[in-house]
């Protein structure tokens, strides 16, 4: 991978640096979540990719827009974070497994006082899953469901049989995505990443909670009506981050921005 350069200079600095990988170390630098979150506070960074036209999927999934660099910084961040978020759709589309741990990250993990993976969380209003997948049947650290309390009863219960850890977050059957991220965090699941897809994205922009975006810019066009990283309701004003860091390879940008106030 090249290096990090400086976004003001891309053409010139990008065409000097030397091609080569970046370790998983110097990645994990990198992307480090912020040192020092206030007691009870949590960081909540979203992964995405997207195309040159927008496109945030291409047939229903986001691997055919990938490539082998974004593959291993989306591996760092899963390794880095407490819990990894995903929308229930998401989940079913993209054939979610539990995060296994990683023997790169070990001692990372060990001395920031986490376990060996993160929790990985699906947030749903219907409960509409597959309990008898893997995802529930044999993750490091029980999966987490998230959901409103009006949530169909027996389908809560069809969760915790299954030994999912049941959150409530919201006071009918949507969850709030505000009170989900306080949730996660009350229990201790602080460093925060949300993998999309674009609709639970889309719900945590306008909630105004999202603090950072890693988004990928593959040099691919798809035109179609994909959707785009996030979805939903418009904001009533647009809000503004930052460019925090920028890697190039092979025509793929990885891009790191963050709210201006965090």
């Amino acid at each position: 991978m090249r290096s990090l350069f400086p976004v003001t200079d891309l053409t010139t600095t990008a065409a000097a640096a030397p091609d080569r990988e970046w370790s998983l170390d110097e990645l994990a630098e990198t992307y480090a979540y912020p040192a020092g979150l206030p007691d009870g506070s949590s960081w909540l960074r979203a992964n995405m990719v997207s195309t040159l036209d927008g496109a945030a999927q291409h047939d229903g999934r986001s691997q055919p827009i990938s490539c082998a660099a974004d593959m291993r910084i989306f591996g760092t961040l899963r390794g880095l974070a407490d819990v990894v978020i995903a929308g229930a759709e998401t989940v079913r589309q993209e054939g979610y497994r539990p995060a296994r741990a990683r023997e790169a990250f070990a001692e990372r993990r060990a001395a920031a006082g986490q376990g060996p993976a993160p929790a990985v969380a699906v947030v749903t209003g219907s409960l509409d899953l597959d309990f008898s997948l893997p995802l529930f049947t044999e993750p490091l650290v029980p999966t987490l469901v998230v959901t409103g309390a009006g949530a169909a009863a027996d389908r809560i219960e069809a969760a915790r049989k299954a030994g999912a850890e049941v959150v409530i977050a919201g006071d009918g059957a949507r969850v709030d995505p505000a009170r989900a991220v306080r949730e996660l965090a009350a229990r201790g699941l602080r460093r925060q990443l949300t993998e999309g897809g674009p609709r639970l994205l889309g719900q945590f922009v306008a909630a105004g909670v999202l603090d950072e975006l890693c988004l990928t810019l593959s040099p691919m066009l798809t035109a179609g009506d994909a959707q785009r990283i996030a979805g939903g309701p418009g904001v009533a004003v647009p809000e503004r981050f930052f460019l925090a860091s920028l890697l190039e390879e092979a025509g793929f940008l990885f891009s790191r921005y963050r709210r201006t106030d965090s």
